[in-house]
């Protein structure tokens, strides 16, 4: 059973989708998703492009759509187990590869405890960005910013780097509405051949940079 902290007060809005933009509605107006910020940034958007023109759009629109099923099923196998509600025989029949993937995770998962936010929507004034965290709780006793993602194989190091930047954004989020700062930032993959990626990094100020960097390519050229 994980036990959950229950904090003062958890904000709670849906997000906004338009011409492909994710905004969330905050007391001081529209803020972007911090997925949105980064997936905007001019290297990202070419190495996408570069892939797509690579592997053909028949090809690159099934990878991608196979991976959003994936990573939905595993997201909500994950939730749901974290709330101490296990997947049901049907969910996970419904599902055979993710239902696979969240069980090789389940060792990993059981890393956590002392659950602050699930799902939840934080915000920043200060950097007027917005976004749905997976999970913010203790990891090995330690408050953390924990990701959820999935991938076909194991990923290099240099492939999540923007993984840290957005959970690196969380936490800033989180420190500036709770006024609790996570000391480390956890990215769980769960790969399809059930090998599970564990990474961790503490939140610093390269990341943080490279979020301002961002966050200003965004406003100025989309927003």
């Amino acid at each position: 059973m994980f036990n959950h902290v229950e904090l003062a007060e958890v904000f709670e809005v849906e997000a906004v989708t338009e011409d492909g933009t994710r905004t969330y509605p905050t007391p001081k107006g529209n803020y972007p998703s911090v997925t949105t910020v980064i997936g905007k940034n001019p290297e990202k958007m070419a190495g996408i492009m570069r892939w797509r023109k690579r592997v053909g759009e028949e090809k690159a629109n099934k990878v991608s759509k196979r991976a959003t099923s994936r990573g939905n099923d595993f997201h909500l196998f994950a939730e749901h187990y974290l709330k101490n509600n296990h997947p049901t025989d049907e969910d996970l029949t419904a599902a055979p590869l993710p239902a696979m993937m969240f069980s090789a995770a389940v060792p990993i998962l059981n890393n956590i405890n002392n659950i602050y936010l699930q799902e939840a929507v934080l915000y920043s004034d200060l950097l007027k960005i917005a976004g749905r965290v997976d999970c913010i709780a203790e990891y090995n006793g330690v408050l953390s910013i924990i990701d959820f993602k999935t991938s076909a194989e194991r990923k290099r190091r240099k492939y999540i780097y923007d993984y840290f930047v957005q959970e690196q954004a969380y936490a800033c989020m989180f420190y500036e509405m709770y006024g609790l700062a996570p000391k480390q930032l956890v990215t769980i993959i769960a790969c399809e051949d059930l090998d599970i990626q564990v990474e961790i990094e503490k939140p610093c100020k390269e990341y943080y940079i490279k979020l301002q960097e961002y966050i200003a390519h965004y406003y100025k050229n989309y927003a």
